[in-house]
């Protein structure tokens, strides 16, 4: 099955192209009810160019070509990793954002391209609204997940990610204490 979360509107419409375009097995695509915001289009590229990179399953949606750390994540917390990396910016802290709208893709992406995504020696931190499992399956992460290890508290989204710590300030602090160790 070739499962899909796509991060923004831009990487929605690459999505669907790939589930029309998907002819060997079922597709899922996970959508978000919330309002999210659009990536930051790379230097030099469109949104919806940079936005292809989901093609191969994961890429580097923002942040230099060689970080001091890698925050990786896949639909609506790929938008926070952006606010989280300009918070780290802000400490001299370079740090590239990944999305990562198919980990199943990616793993069957030749070793070269998820290393030039998620490169060896460089810290690599996850985040996911949902099970950790998920980013630690993704070939070539190591590194700390943050998530949750449980479902079914129903509120709205804004109280839920308080509730939860899925805010720039706490996932700051969080990436902070494991560049710390």
């Amino acid at each position: 099955m070739l499962v899909l979360r796509p991060a923004d509107a831009a990487e929605t419409s690459v999505a669907y192209r790939m589930a029309m375009e998907n002819t060997h097995t079922p597709t899922g695509l996970i959508l978000s009810r919330q309002d999210i915001k659009d990536l930051p289009a790379p230097e030099g590229k469109t949104r919806a160019e940079a936005a292809l990179g989901a093609l191969r399953g994961g890429y580097t949606a923002f942040g230099p070509a060689r970080p001091d750390v890698v925050l990786v994540a896949d639909g609506s917390e790929v938008s926070l990793l952006c606010e989280v990396a300009v918070l780290l910016e802000a400490d001299g802290i370079r740090a590239s954002v990944v999305s990562m709208p198919s980990v199943g893709l990616f793993n069957d992406q030749d070793e070269d391209y998820r290393r030039s995504v998620l490169p060896a020696g460089v810290p690599h931190f996850g985040l996911t609204a949902g099970l950790p499992v998920t980013i630690r399956m993704i070939d070539g992460f190591s590194g700390t997940v943050y998530g949750l290890e449980r479902f079914g508290a129903s509120a709205p989204y804004k109280v839920l990610d308080e509730k939860f710590g899925f805010t720039a300030p706490n996932i700051y602090a969080a990436v902070k204490a494991m560049l710390n160790r």
